[in-house]
């Protein structure tokens, strides 16, 4: 049976956020948004609900953090390839996304970074399908090179 992820993230500004993720390529589903919140549509099984802080608030009663000043949680997602990771890095950018630190390339895995306007954060990464395969330690052997402590 397939899980369906619903990925709740806050958002200042509604309209900018659903600008925003369109722009990296996903769609929003109408029939689950309103003045409150956006379906931002990842996947058949993966969605961002980006919700206005005031409604976010409404489901805890836990502080909300400033994802521009505190890491909360970091969401990674596959791409299927470096020119991929690339290029939806260099669109989110440009609809207003920062690059908080440098592509990470660990010879197995490239990866980069990605904040959405919100100071949300999203990494994006490849991996050597041998590597995914048969793990980072035995193909970097396979290569001759050490694997590079994993995060």
């Amino acid at each position: 049976m397939a899980t369906n992820i619903f990925v709740n993230i806050p958002t200042a500004d509604l309209d900018r956020s659903k600008a925003f993720y369109e722009a990296l390529g996903y769609s929003i589903n109408p029939l689950f948004t309103d003045e409150n919140a956006a379906c931002v549509v990842l996947s058949d099984t993966i969605y961002f609900m980006v919700q206005t802080r005031e409604f976010y608030a409404t489901f805890t009663d836990k502080q909300i953090i400033d994802p521009h000043a505190q890491a909360g949680a970091s969401i990674a997602l596959s791409a299927d390839s470096r020119e991929d990771v690339d290029a939806i890095v260099a669109r989110g950018i440009e609809a207003g996304g920062n690059e908080p630190r440098p592509a990470q390339d660990y010879g197995f895995m490239y990866s980069r970074d990605l904040e959405d306007p919100d100071g949300n954060n999203l990494s994006f990464l490849w991996m050597v399908p041998e590597a995914a395969e048969r793990g980072p330690e035995a193909y970097m052997t396979e290569q001759g090179a050490d694997a590079p402590a994993q995060a």
